[in-house]
């Protein structure tokens, strides 16, 4: 059964980064055992870019970690440190959500899938992540995205 789309809104702890999200109610979020999503706890969906939009003036609060390939590109709060979402590795064209920075009330259901970050190249041929930051096109034509 699909899920209704909805748009959601969250942000960081002290609410100086403010985003809205078009998604499911229902997601299936990823928890990676990367050295740096195991060591902050992450837990995340995934939606295409287009459907991420930053509010107000979000982005003079933000700034970005790299390491490894520096695909990933980990943003997080000056203020609080809070990571509320990214753009991944493995959908550079897509934004990771963390779901538990969802303001209250919008999100349904998370099912929570394991991503094995630390054996990267072989979870992501094996997960069918990258798949998560594309539209679907069928439900574009349909008017139903």
């Amino acid at each position: 059964m699909e899920s209704e789309l909805l748009l959601h809104t969250g942000g960081c702890h002290c609410r100086r980064v403010r985003w809205e999200v078009e998604a499911p109610t229902s997601v299936v979020a990823w928890e990676c055992n990367c050295s740096d999503c195991s060591m902050r706890g992450n837990i995340h969906f995934i939606v295409p870019s287009e459907k991420f939009k930053l509010l107000g003036n979000s982005d003079q609060y933000l700034t970005t970690y790299t390491f490894g390939t520096h695909t990933a590109k980990h943003t997080f709060c000056k203020v609080c440190g809070i990571t509320s979402f990214y753009m991944p590795r493995s959908n550079p064209d897509g934004i990771a959500v963390t779901y538990r920075c969802v303001d209250p009330g919008t999100l349904a259901h998370v099912k929570i899938k394991q991503y094995d970050g630390k054996n990267w190249e072989s979870s992501y041929d094996a997960s069918g992540v990258s798949s998560c930051s594309k539209v679907d096109t069928e439900k574009a034509k349909l008017g139903s995205s």
